[in-house]
């Protein structure tokens, strides 16, 4: 009876740890709240948009993706058609002749953004970061800013945003309404990894400020205005409620998200010289082929012990 005991208990362990286990794996593997990205609408396939009271550009910017304004007048528009890879629509017929009038279609775009803001702001924080992003690593989730402000800055370091392997990760920042939402420094990087798209990375912000040469990732959804100094790449959008939008020599594309679910590239969070100051631990850090060792060994010794019980009594 007691040999009967033990083995049933043994029997229950290997169970119980086997089990354990994998429920590490899965809980590991959906350590961050996922997130549904920030819905645009009809404002999704702009690369511009701007409220008033103009959309600037000295000298001449590269832009893929449409541009739109509302409600100031078309002719604040200072772009010309062969430098958008897209339709540049107007309210009016008062700017230049190859713009397409579509007032209900911009209106439309801005009530959308206006919704997709309030969206934003109220998708409940994952967790509170300082004002500096730069030298950090991000996992998927929302981001509030304590002192109101984000900011990237070139000494720091890149900003790295993994995906953790799902390219439907979705990296939402919130930033409050007192000062610059959004400053970006000279030669400021963000990065993306492991699956992480462009398409997929919200700022929500009051104004935003990118300066010369940085490069950037995400949608600037912001209460006011947006301007961006010369020579810097921005793979998103600039989407302006109320306030203008200035450029400089700039490229803009419209992020694009590619399709699949997950990716095989490595989970890891590290990246080479920078500390990872990002949220730990590190989601999709534990997987089958690292933890089926520990299960056969737990496996193998209750086996064994189960036998010699067997052979001594």
């Amino acid at each position: 009876m007691k040999v009967f005991n033990k083995r049933s208990l043994a029997i229950v362990l290997v169970v119980a740890l086997t089990l354990g286990l994998a429920g590490v794996v899965t809980t590991s593997h959906r350590a961050y709240a996922a997130q549904a990205p920030v819905d645009l609408q009809t404002a999704a396939p702009f690369a511009i948009l701007s409220g008033t009271p103009n959309i600037t550009d000295s000298p001449t910017s590269v832009i893929t993706g449409n541009v739109g304004m509302s409600p100031a007048a078309s002719s604040a528009i200072g772009l010309l058609c062969t430098q958008v890879t897209g339709i540049i629509y107007a309210i009016d017929g008062t700017g230049n002749p190859c713009f397409t009038v579509n007032a209900p279609l911009v209106v439309a775009a801005k009530g959308d953004l206006t919704a997709a803001y309030i969206d934003a702001a109220g998708r409940t924080p994952f967790s509170t970061v300082p004002t500096e992003l730069g030298g950090t690593t991000k996992i998927p989730g929302v981001y509030t800013s304590g002192a109101t402000t984000f900011g990237i800055t070139a000494g720091a370091g890149p900003l790295v945003l993994d995906g953790q392997g799902d390219r439907n990760a979705v990296f939402i920042f919130e930033a409050g309404f007192s000062g610059t939402g959004l400053t970006v420094g000279p030669g400021s990087t963000v990065s993306l990894i492991n699956g992480a798209q462009a398409c997929n990375v919200f700022w929500k912000v009051d104004t935003a400020s990118i300066n010369t040469t940085a490069v950037f990732k995400g949608s600037i959804l912001a209460l006011n205005s947006i301007s961006v100094a010369n020579g810097a790449n921005i793979e998103g959008r600039l989407l302006a409620r109320n306030g203008n939008v200035t450029l400089i020599n700039d490229t803009i594309t419209l992020p694009v998200c590619t399709a699949g679910s997950t990716t095989s590239t490595s989970t890891s969070t590290a990246v080479p010289g920078l500390p990872n100051t990002g949220i730990a631990p590190t989601p999709n850090s534990v997987s089958w082929k690292t933890i089926t060792p520990y299960v056969a060994v737990v496996a193998v010794g209750s086996l064994f012990y189960l036998a010699r019980k067997k052979s001594t009594s």
